[in-house]
């Protein structure tokens, strides 16, 4: 498992305005370092956190998840975050917050978000996920997790599995999380690495959004001891990290708490 290079993109999002966002997310993406093998974008990166779901969703062929799949092949670097989605089940449609997975390939995979914030009135207008997506790249799993889900531990809990191995080695949330509950969102990350020994990503952004919301950013890189390795507040930033693989591997050697978890099933 060789290290791994990522690259946060933390920035104000325009409004309810996907071509906007989508030129001004290309031109970031276009001056990241061509190491970075895996490139974040905030949550419902296209649009802000925006209800107005009939108006803003799109299929799995539409626009938003082309974009992503020329910015990723033309990076060569695999591209995550999250957009308003609409899937047709029998009569109805379902709208989900839904987590891309974009490999250079164009084939991905998703994540629907699981825990909807009820407060924001999220869950009147979105269906909730049902399963959790583990992916890997170059060794390393990565299980993705959207925002909200961060108040959850058993949604992110390590289950050691049958190999006694962990499950993931890196967890990430994208998020649009306010300003004015960004030290339960710096805790609860912190929190996150401590008790599953891996690495955490959160990506947040920043400005003011159309409901008049304030953004703080506060992106983060900790790794396994729960030790901050980048923290941005307030600013626009792209910035690149390498994630050191013999860390990891050295603080699960060295404190094998892991080993010690219960087993159980996420239903």
């Amino acid at each position: 498992m060789p290290n791994l290079h990522i690259s946060l993109i933390q920035t104000s999002l325009h409004w309810e305005n996907k071509a906007a966002n989508l030129e001004m997310l290309g031109k970031k993406i276009e001056s990241i370092p061509d190491k970075a093998e895996l490139i974040l974008l905030p949550e419902m990166f296209s649009t802000g956190f925006s209800m107005e779901k009939i108006a803003l969703a799109e299929t799995m062929s539409g626009p938003t998840l082309e974009w992503m799949k020329k910015a990723a092949a033309g990076k060569g670097a695999i591209l995550t975050g999250s957009m308003i989605a609409r899937e047709e089940e029998g009569n109805e449609s379902r709208f989900y917050n839904r987590l891309i997975w974009m490999l250079p390939t164009g084939e991905f995979g998703f994540y629907d978000k699981r825990h909807l914030f009820a407060y924001g009135k999220e869950d009147l207008h979105y269906s909730p996920g049902k399963k959790r997506l583990i992916a890997s790249v170059n060794g390393w799993k990565i299980n993705l997790q959207i925002c909200y889900d961060l108040r959850f531990p058993v949604w992110a809990r390590q289950s050691p599995v049958e190999t006694r191995q962990p499950e993931y080695d890196l967890l990430i949330y994208i998020a649009n999380w306010p300003e004015k509950r960004s030290h339960a969102w710096k805790t609860l990350l912190c929190a996150r690495a401590i008790e599953n020994q891996c690495y955490v990503v959160g990506v947040n952004r920043v400005g003011r959004d159309g409901n008049n919301l304030n953004y703080s950013g506060n992106s983060l890189v900790i790794d396994p001891l729960g030790e901050v390795l980048y923290h941005m507040a307030e600013e626009e930033d792209v910035f690149t990290i390498t994630l050191q693989k013999e860390h990891l591997e050295d603080v699960r050697s060295k404190f094998p708490f892991w080993k010690d978890g219960d087993q159980f099933t996420l239903r």
